[in-house]
C-alpha cells in the first residue's frame, strides 16, 4: 500500500542525526508546513541560530532551557515556545527530552 501523504507513521521516517546528542526525524510536511520530532540527550545543545522560517515548538519529554533572542527560560514537559523568523534562538537539554517543532514554510533543506 502506498503511504499516504496526510496520514504519516513516524516510522516511516528515518532518524538524523543534527548536533552531537541529537537527532530528529521528519514527521509530517508540505510545501506550507513541516513537523519534526528532536530527540536531545542529557546535556545536549541546540546551538544559537537563527532561519527565516516561523517555529513554534511543545515540550514533549524532559526540560530545556531556552534562549529566544535575549530572554531565557527553562520550559518543561508539556509548555511550548514560538521563534519568529529570523529571531536568534537555541536551547540545552537539562535531562534526556523531545521537542516537536513545526515549521512554516517547510524546512526544504531537512529534506535532503
Amino acid at each position: 500500500m502506498m503511504a499516504s501523504p496526510i496520514f504519516v507513521k513516524p516510522s516511516e521516517h528515518d532518524w538524523t542525526p543534527a548536533e552531537p546528542g541529537i537527532r530528529r526525524r521528519l514527521l509530517a510536511h508540505d510545501d506550507r508546513m513541516m513537523l519534526v520530532e528532536v530527540a536531545f540527550e542529557e546535556g545536549a545543545v541546540g546551538s544559537l541560530h537563527s532561519h527565516p522560517h516561523v517555529q513554534a515548538s511543545y515540550v514533549a519529554e524532559g526540560a530545556f532551557e531556552v534562549t529566544i533572542g535575549a530572554e531565557t527560560t527553562t520550559l518543561d514537559a508539556g509548555q511550548s515556545f514560538i521563534v519568529p523568523s529570523g529571531v536568534v534562538h537555541g536551547c540545552k537539554a537539562l535531562a534526556y527530552g523531545r521537542l516537536i517543532d513545526c515549521f512554516t514554510p517547510a524546512r526544504l533543506e531537512f529534506l535532503s
